[in-house]
C-alpha cells in the first residue's frame, strides 16, 4: 500500500491556528470490479471491509477519498458514496467533519488462518546451499544482551567518521544532481570515483593500475561473488587459507569449487604448500584473516612465481590494508604482478562506514570485458549519488585525513591492549596480529574449550570471539580473537581483566 500527498481543492483540513493546510492522504487500494452479478458498490464496500478485517486498515486509519477512490476504480463517486454508507451503518468507520472518513477505533483485525497446504516449492542447488549456509554462518547481527567489553571486530570507527562534512558533500550532491544522471549509470561505476580510487591505491598501496582497471561493487563480498561467478565452474580446486574469512569460504563452497585448505603460520599463507592441482587461490597477505599474520616479501613472490607455473589466478583481499604499526608499508601483490595474475579486492567498510556498501575490484585488463558484463548481470551498478560523494571525500583529502585519525586512534589502542594483556596474562598467551589492522589473536598455552572461555567472558561482560567457525579443518589450536577499534582505552584495559581472571 503506497501512500502519496496530494492536493485535492474540495476535501481537505484547514486546521486552524497553525496556518499549515494538510492534505489528505491518497492510498492507493485494489478492489477488483466485476460487471456483472453483485451491484458495484457492494463489491467495493466488501473490499474496504476485508482490508479493515485484515488489517490492512488499523483503528484511526484514513479511508482514502470518495472522489480519490472513484477515480482510481473508475466508477461514479455516487457508487462510492454508496459502499461508505454502508461502512458508517455498520461501524467499521467514521466520518470526521473537514477532514475525511477513518477506521473506527477498537477494531481488531483478524486475519485468515490459510488452511492450504504451502507449496513444496524446489530450491535450485544454489537455494538449498543458502538454506544450509544460514544455519552455521555468524550474519552480522546485534547480539540479544550488549557485552560492556565487547572486543569486536570487523567494524568501522563510527565515532570518528566526519559524518558532518559526509552530510554536506551528500546534500550538495542531491542538490546539483542533473536529472539525467539519475538515470542508470555505467556498471564498472562512477568515473570519478573509479578516478579516485586508482589515484589512492597508487599512492597508498603501490597498486599498479589506471581508473578503467576499477569496478566498483556493493561491498567486498559481491566482488567475491563476482570472481566466483566468473572464474569458477562447479568441481574447480581452489587454494584458500585455513583458517579463512568464512564470506569467501561460503561464496566458494555456493560455486561448486572444491577447497583445498593451505595452512597459515606466523608469516601468512605457506606458499610452499600451495597445492598444483589448484588454478584459483584466495589470501588476505596484509593482514590474514583471522590470524593478523602478515605475508613476507618472500612468500609474495613465491606465491607469484606459483601462479605463474600453474597458470593460476590470485585473488588479494585487502580489506585493512590501510592500518600498519610495525615497520613500513609492504607493496601489495597485485603490485609485485608482472603478468596480470593477481584481482584486487577493496573495500570502505572498515575505512568509513559499513552501511555505505561500497567496495571494488581491480581487475587485470584481459579480464575486464567478463567482469563488467557480470556486474551488469548481477544489478547493473552501484548506487551513484553515494558514489559520486565518496569520490569527492577521497579527492578533496577528507578520506585521508579521516585515516590519519583512525590510524593514531588505532595504534593507542593497540598499544594500551598489548600492555594490558602483558600485565594481566604474561607468557600464558602468545599474540599474533598484532602488526597491522584492528584485531589480535590470543593462542592460550594451556588447553582450552573455547566456547566454554566465551561463555564465561560473556558471563563477565567481555565479548571475545572464537577462531573455530574460521577453519577448514576444524581440528585446530585453539584461539580467541579481540579487536579493538571501538573501544576506550578504560574498556580495554577493565575488559583484559577480566578475561584473565577466565582464562586463569
Amino acid at each position: 500500500m503506497v501512500h502519496v500527498v496530494e492536493v485535492d481543492a474540495n476535501e481537505h483540513d484547514d486546521r486552524a491556528g497553525d496556518g499549515l493546510l494538510l492534505e489528505p492522504l491518497s492510498v492507493r487500494l485494489l478492489i477488483p470490479l466485476t460487471p456483472k452479478g453483485e451491484p458495484l458498490h457492494r463489491q467495493i464496500y466488501r473490499g474496504l471491509r476485508r482490508a479493515i478485517l485484515a488489517g490492512t486498515f488499523a483503528s484511526d486509519d484514513p479511508l482514502p477519498s470518495t472522489r480519490d477512490l472513484a477515480q482510481q476504480l473508475g466508477v461514479s463517486r455516487t457508487v462510492v458514496l454508496l459502499a461508505y454508507d454502508q461502512l458508517l451503518a455498520e461501524g467499521f468507520v467514521v466520518g470526521r467533519v473537514g477532514s475525511g472518513t477513518y477506521v473506527a477505533e477498537g477494531l481488531v483485525a483478524s486475519r485468515a488462518a490459510k488452511t492450504a497446504r504451502p507449496a513444496a516449492i524446489r530450491l535450485s542447488r544454489f537455494g538449498t546451499f543458502a538454506v544450509e549456509t544460514a544455519a552455521r554462518v555468524t550474519f552480522h547481527e546485534p547480539r540479544r544482551k550488549a557485552l560492556r567489553y565487547d572486543f569486536a571486530y570487523s567494524r568501522s570507527d563510527v565515532e570518528l567518521f566526519p559524518f558532518a562534512q559526509w552530510s554536506r558533500l551528500l546534500h550538495r550532491r542531491t542538490r546539483e544532481v542533473r536529472v539525467r544522471e539519475l538515470d542508470y549509470g555505467p556498471p564498472t561505476g562512477s568515473e570519478a570515483l573509479q578516478q579516485a580510487i586508482a589515484a589512492h591505491l597508487r599512492r597508498a598501496r603501490l597498486v599498479d593500475c589506471d581508473a578503467s582497471q576499477v569496478i566498483v561493487v556493493n561491498g567486498s563480498q559481491q566482488a567475491l561473488d563476482l570472481v566466483a561467478r566468473v572464474l569458477i565452474e562447479p568441481g574447480d580446486q581452489v587454494a584458500i587459507e585455513d583458517p579463512s574469512y568464512e564470506g569467501t569460504r561460503e561464496v566458494l563452497h555456493a560455486a561448486g569449487a572444491r577447497l583445498l585448505g593451505v595452512p597459515v603460520d606466523r608469516d601468512g599463507i605457506d606458499a610452499a604448500a600451495m597445492p598444483d592441482a589448484a588454478r584459483l587461490a584466495f589470501v588476505t597477505p596484509s593482514h590474514q584473516f583471522p590470524t593478523g599474520a602478515i605475508l613476507s616479501l618472500a612468500r609474495r613472490q613465491q606465491l607469484l612465481t606459483w601462479a605463474r607455473r600453474r597458470n593460476a589466478v590470485i585473488v588479494e583481499d585487502d580489506y585493512d590494508g590501510e592500518f600498519r604499526y610495525v615497520g613500513g608499508p609492504l607493496e601489495s601483490l597485485q603490485g609485485l604482478d608482472t603478468e596480470g595474475r593477481v584481482i584486487y579486492v577493496g573495500t570502505f567498510s572498515r575505512t568509513v562506514f559499513s552501511a555505505l556498501r561500497i567496495g571494488y575490484l581491480v581487475v587485470p585488463r584481459s579480464l575486464l570485458p567478463a567482469f563488467t558484463a557480470a556486474k551488469w548481470l548481477c544489478d547493473q551498478h552501484t548506487a551513484t549519488l553515494e558514489q559520486d560523494t565518496l569520490a569527492e571525500f577521497i579527492t578533496s583529502g577528507m578520506y585521508e585525513r579521516h585515516l590519519r585519525r583512525v590510524g593514531r586512534r588505532n595504534a593507542a589502542n593497540r598499544r594500551v591492549l598489548l600492555e594490558a594483556l602483558h600485565r594481566h596474562l604474561g607468557d600464558r598467551v602468545e599474540i599474533t596480529g598484532d602488526g597491522a589492522g584492528a584485531h589480535v589473536v590470543l593462542w592460550p598455552r594451556a588447553r582450552i574449550s573455547e566456547d566454554a572461555v566465551v561463555a564465561a567472558a560473556a558471563a563477565r561482560g567481555v565479548g571475545v570471539y572464537p577462531l573455530e567457525r574460521y577453519r577448514i579443518r576444524r581440528a585446530g589450536r585453539p584461539g580467541l580473537m579481540l579487536g579493538y577499534q571501538r573501544m576506550s582505552v578504560a574498556d580495554i584495559k577493565e575488559g583484559v581483566r577480566r578475561l584473565a581472571e577466565v582464562l586463569s
